[in-house]
């Protein structure tokens, strides 16, 4: 019987675990570090002024908070297919020109939503059946030389770090979503990981899916070696920078 959770089991079991996961998450050192650092990494100018990113897969609202932090001028589109965890997100507060829809990414573009500047996923790409088809929908809803940051759970490829993935699932994640009641979604965490690319697989991945300039960035700490930001741009850099969106590299 397969660990992995996929679609709509996947989506129940985000909307069980809601109400106790941003406590779970606070428990990993450098968690919001990281995902900021990754946010940042999208180097959006003039703090995102005149700029729209989407927010795919946002979840509680961990990246979209990162996303505000490391462009607070921007407008942003947070999407997550889980009704549960973007309850626990609108239950935050937020400012005017961060909006929160229950979507897929493959949804977002029938929406009417977009096109945006850039665009931030967390933890999302191992989760989806077809990761292919959603980087397909991402990069049609970007412009031109428009930005994706990925920062997603990732193995080196390195025993030692596969090792490591197994120990802390086995020995603090699954038995803390155990005591949370949610033991089905964290084992499939420590599958998806296991199951999905490596930091080297993924990167061409994204290559393939038509993106250009494609750059791993390993995270710092416990982290290094499962954890990677991936940095890539739909086609080439804008010609002119006369504009903020235009400046978007």
């Amino acid at each position: 019987m397969s660990l992995l959770l996929r679609e709509h089991d996947l989506a129940r079991a985000f909307d069980h675990a809601a109400c106790t996961y941003d406590s779970l998450t606070s428990l990993n050192p450098g968690y919001h570090t990281d995902l900021l650092r990754s946010a940042r990494r999208l180097r959006l100018p003039d703090d995102g002024a005149g700029l729209h990113v989407l927010d795919v897969g946002c979840g509680t609202g961990a990246s979209t908070r990162a996303l505000l932090r490391a462009a607070p001028r921007a407008r942003i589109t947070a999407v997550d297919a889980s009704a549960g965890m973007l309850r626990r997100a609108l239950a935050k507060p937020w400012p005017a020109r961060v909006r929160f829809l229950h979507l897929t990414a493959e949804e977002v573009t029938a929406a009417g939503e977009g096109p945006f500047d850039a665009a931030f996923a967390a933890y999302l790409f191992r989760n989806v059946t077809d990761p292919d088809a959603v980087l397909s929908s991402v990069r049609t809803l970007l412009r031109p030389g428009g930005r994706i940051s990925a920062h997603e759970y990732t193995l080196s490829g390195r025993r030692r770090h596969r090792a490591l993935w197994a120990a802390v699932c086995h020995g603090v994640v699954i038995p803390a979503g155990t005591l949370t009641g949610d033991r089905a979604l964290y084992r499939h965490l420590w599958h998806s990981v296991i199951a999905f690319d490596t930091a080297p697989a993924f990167a061409g991945r994204l290559t393939r899916a038509g993106f250009t300039g494609v750059r791993v960035a390993p995270v710092s700490g416990w982290q290094t070696g499962m954890v990677h930001t991936f940095l890539a741009r739909n086609g080439p850099s804008p010609a002119r920078t006369t504009t903020a969106r235009e400046r978007v590299r």
